[in-house]
């Protein structure tokens, strides 16, 4: 096979590729995607084997924040990995953030409490944030937007493919090692994405006068944190109690102040110019809508399996294999014909409308819907995921500056997990009331005689399916219809980014001999 080098005159300041050839190119995305691995994977591995944690460390009423802590801090981490890079180099960055992910995995590991497993995964967050931000940032450095599709759509399969199989993997380490080892396994592969990395990726990065946003970093992360605490603790002290008003109120003043500190900061953590671009604005958009929605799928249909179907948690896992395979082949699929074609627009349209008719399908789930109909959903929701995901990060960062290549890159991460924040808080608050509204009508006394309330009965399918049979119809029956009422808030989220995508006005990919700044202000 012939070698193709990857011409890098003409760039601006920044992070540049030194002569790669293709092999070498395959062999930096082949470390790429196993970091990628590991980050996504820890948002939801954990999920399946919390009620075995809890039994050997306690903690009950702490249960949820194992898995807020590593989607707080990953969260908020985001666009502070992508600066930081821009300044100081995307490869020192990126080791620095397998480095903390392992170390944290390891302390995770072997942690003795629920306070230090809590304390532990949130240090793990800022790693897998990281890794999360500047996976994609090397690769827009690496490959011209031109040939970035064909490239971006196996990242696209690696984010689905871990967002699937995390639950199913968490089950069966609990059934035949330990929960310890959903934290281990992390170190073996961690180890082969640093030496790899370290080894075959060269980068040439011209260092220029800076300084650090300090203030703008602590208000993002501030607000950040206020917004996703008022949004988990709502569903468990109620949304009207002075703690989540507080929070409340600190999120909106913090973005404020944020919003108002970023338009004058001379190195801003969070450009504000470059969501005067309306693409990358609107591509932001539509990731976060992406976001809300597939992480809302991701965490109710696992429960639908468990309660409805009677399936363990790795049997959920697999039948949960038609979602992956959607995703993975429509990820694909999209990055192969942005590379052909060089058109891009029609996929983010495709892919939203798509999902949109597979969360309404998703409604229709029934007790005695069969699993073939139910997994052709799933297919139907992944293949909608995996038709626009990487693909709006190729629009944006084929809309912006090769100097905010990494910030841009990462604004997009940080948007498409805001929206899971989002989506997967509201999603709940919308299941609990429901479920209660439900259960009110369909059981004599309501959860009072179902032995708990509807957060409880959520977090335990095996007391669900304990219970006798008067009683275990109608709650399921209930639990069927209120995650309808789930599903379906899901569709006017996803429509809304239909109509968003239906205005991204469609550019020229660029290629390696014309990667030259876009001015980022730019309405493109």
């Amino acid at each position: 096979m012939a070698t193709t080098s990857v011409r890098t005159g003409g760039q601006p300041p920044g992070d540049t590729p030194i002569g790669m050839g293709e092999a070498q190119i395959r062999a930096v995305l082949s470390g790429l995607m196993l970091g990628l691995l590991l980050a996504a994977l820890d948002q939801t591995i954990v999920s399946t084997a919390l009620p075995t944690i809890v039994g050997e460390l306690g903690g009950l009423n702490h249960l949820s924040w194992v898995v807020t802590a590593y989607l707080v801090t990953s969260t908020a981490s985001t666009p502070l990995w992508g600066k930081i890079s821009d300044l100081y180099g995307r490869k020192p960055m990126y080791l620095i953030a397998i480095v903390v992910f392992l170390v944290a995995s390891a302390l995770a590991g072997l942690s003795q409490s629920m306070w230090q497993l809590i304390a532990t995964r949130g240090l793990q967050g800022i790693g897998g944030g990281g890794l999360l931000a500047l996976t994609f940032a090397i690769v827009g450095d690496v490959i011209p937007p031109r040939d970035r599709g064909k490239y971006q759509g196996y990242f696209g399969a690696v984010f689905g493919l871990s967002s699937i199989a995390g639950p199913l993997l968490g089950g069966f380490f609990v059934d035949r090692l330990s929960w310890r080892w959903i934290f281990y396994i992390n170190l073996p592969i961690g180890a082969v994405a640093l030496f790899v990395i370290s080894g075959v990726l060269h980068l040439r990065h011209q260092r220029r006068e800076h300084t650090i946003d300090y203030l703008g970093a602590a208000l993002l992360v501030a607000a950040v944190i206020s917004g996703l605490l008022a949004l988990v603790r709502g569903n468990e002290i109620g949304w009207t109690s002075l703690e989540i008003l507080g929070l409340i109120t600190a999120a909106v003043v913090l973005t404020v102040a944020l919003v108002w500190w970023e338009g004058r900061a001379p190195e801003p953590i969070l450009p504000l110019r470059l969501f005067r671009n309306t693409t990358v604005s609107l591509a932001t958009a539509i990731g976060f809508m992406l976001g809300f929605a597939l992480f809302g799928a991701i965490v109710f249909l696992p429960l639908y399996l468990q309660v409805v179907q009677h399936a363990s948690p790795t049997k959920s896992g697999l039948l949960m294999i038609p979602m992956m395979a959607g995703v993975i082949g429509a990820s694909v699929f999209a990055g192969r014909m942005v590379t052909r074609t060089g058109r891009y627009k029609i996929f983010p349209i495709i892919g939203t409308l798509v999902a949109a008719i597979g969360m309404a399908l998703l409604s229709l789930l029934g007790t005695h819907t069969p699993l073939w109909r139910a997994g052709t959903y799933m297919a139907i929701v992944g293949i909608g995921v995996g038709l626009c995901m990487q693909v709006l990060v190729i629009i944006t960062q084929n809309n912006v500056a090769m100097s905010d290549m990494g910030v841009a890159t990462s604004a997009t991460q940080f948007f498409r997990s805001l929206g899971g924040t989002f989506g997967t808080a509201i999603f709940g608050a919308v299941m609990s009331s429901r479920l209660s509204h439900y259960l009110a009508a369909s059981l004599p006394g309501g959860l009072a005689v179902a032995g708990g309330n509807s957060n409880s009965l959520l977090s335990s399918p095996a007391q669900i399916n304990k219970l006798p049979p008067a009683i275990h119809g109608p709650l399921v029956d209930s639990f069927v219809r209120a995650l309808g009422d789930v599903f379906l808030t899901a569709v006017p989220v996803l429509l809304i980014g239909f109509i968003l995508a239906c205005f991204v006005r469609e550019t020229r990919l660029k290629t390696a001999a014309d990667r030259t700044p876009v001015a980022a202000g730019q309405a493109q």
